[in-house]
């Protein structure tokens, strides 16, 4: 409900489904998806506190406690798509949009994609502003990067799987059902 968001908003739902349908190869789509991110990270400024805003997604390692809690919590799901995924007949190798490569299950990456803005981001967003992790309290700043402590990661973890007990009302089945059980279907 911040209407400093909505100019983001809009360009989703007019521009960025318009990226999406034109799409006409993996590249494509991939760009879309990525100017779709940069836009979302844009955001954060607005609706985070000043202490978990950051200049840009920073991966390995991550270098500021919000770039830690995405890293952390996508980390988290990509284990349990994989744990999902094990137990089907699909081959984690072959994916849709993610090359393959080794040491990684393109697959799941795909997969958490899907959930990451139900799941990751909404815990992330749960914490931080509800002040249940705090830069100060849960996270261990070194020269190079920054990460969750013991007690942050506990604190997420929790967080992280009572997402996936949350129910929601899935359009195709007409039936609610947990986050945990929509990453099995």
């Amino acid at each position: 409900d911040k209407k400093e968001v909505k100019s983001t908003v809009d360009w989703i739902k007019k521009e960025f489904y318009t990226n999406v349908e034109a799409a006409e190869n993996i590249k494509s789509l991939m760009s879309a998806e990525g100017e779709l991110w940069m836009r979302f990270y844009g955001t954060f400024f607005y609706f985070l506190p000043e202490d978990f805003v950051m200049n840009k997604r920073v991966k390995r390692p991550p270098d500021n406690p919000i770039n830690a809690l995405i890293s952390f919590g996508n980390t988290l799901l990509y284990t349990k798509t994989i744990a999902a995924i094990y137990r089907t007949h699909l081959d984690q190798r072959i994916s849709f949009l993610h090359e393959p490569s080794e040491g990684r299950f393109s697959l799941s990456l795909d997969m958490s994609e899907v959930f990451k803005p139900v799941i990751v981001y909404r815990t992330i967003f749960d914490l931080v502003n509800n002040r249940k992790i705090q830069v100060h309290k849960h996270f261990e700043k070194k020269v190079n990067y920054c990460l969750l402590n013991e007690e942050g990661r506990k604190i997420f973890v929790e967080a992280f799987e009572g997402r996936l007990e949350s129910v929601f009302q899935h359009p195709l089945l007409k039936r609610k059902v947990t986050y945990r059980t929509a990453i099995k279907l």
